[in-house]
């Protein structure tokens, strides 16, 4: 009996969008036109490099970073939640698949101490060059039409699931958690045990209702939230079954 949790990063377990948070170390806080309108759709990765080079020219180094990183608020009730996941780790194993990027998200696990609570982080890696800009490279390449270029999180969950049998280890029921555009495509991979959990009124609720209304909906159960203390209740009951 073991359940995978997966989470998307940004307005899941964090309550805002990491790659815009990190703006806040941008001079008056805010960046110029020409760069906030340089962002073409399915290319959010190729942007956020042109963001850290103007943050590297005007002089923000990693320490104004990871300062500015660590004060981005977790969504409420995701501390009590993920602790709750932390001291049941026999039944959970805990993934994020999100496109955020490496550093952003160590930054933030390590300075709550919950990088134990998550066996893997699948999202662009990052990393500071020679000097001192940060860089962020696309997490792979795949063939999916409906996701952007960078990560299709379908193809990562199928390979996770894949990887994992070949260990032996297989799952009574997966949860996604997740609320954007992209979680979509692996909502629409998960079988008829496994169970979503979009956040309400946000992107990825508003689509799988759209696919009920369509008549073509997913094939797991969806459960929405509002508050991680739904997710936790939701797997309190989940363990007790």
């Amino acid at each position: 009996m073991k359940f995978l949790l997966v989470f998307d990063f940004d307005h899941t377990i964090v309550d805002e969008n990491s790659d815009t948070w990190i703006v806040k170390c941008a001079p008056e806080k805010k960046l110029p036109n020409g760069l906030r309108n340089s962002y073409r759709p399915g290319h959010w990765t190729e942007y956020m490099g042109r963001v850290f080079v103007y943050l590297g020219d005007n002089g923000v180094k990693e320490d104004d970073m990871e300062r500015t990183m660590t004060t981005i608020p977790f969504t409420a009730g995701m501390v009590d939640l993920l602790g709750f996941i932390g001291e049941n780790k026999e039944l959970f194993d805990c993934i994020i698949v999100s496109d955020s990027n490496t550093v952003f998200i160590d930054w933030i696990l390590k300075a709550a101490d919950f990088h134990k609570v998550f066996d893997e982080v699948f999202t662009n890696p990052a990393a500071f060059s020679s000097t001192g800009y940060l860089t962020v490279q696309n997490f792979h390449a795949h063939h999916c039409p409906k996701c952007p270029k960078n990560l299709c999180k379908r193809k990562v969950l199928k390979e996770f699931l894949d990887k994992q049998l070949e260990r032996g280890v297989s799952y009574t029921r997966i949860v996604y958690i997740g609320d954007g555009g992209n979680d979509l495509c692996p909502v629409m991979f998960l079988k008829k045990d496994d169970v979503a959990m979009p956040r309400q009124g946000y992107t990825l609720e508003k689509k799988i209702a759209q696919l009920a209304q369509d008549l073509s909906p997913v094939e797991c159960s969806v459960l929405v939230w509002s508050s991680a203390t739904d997710i936790m209740s939701y797997l309190k009951l989940l363990i007790k079954e």
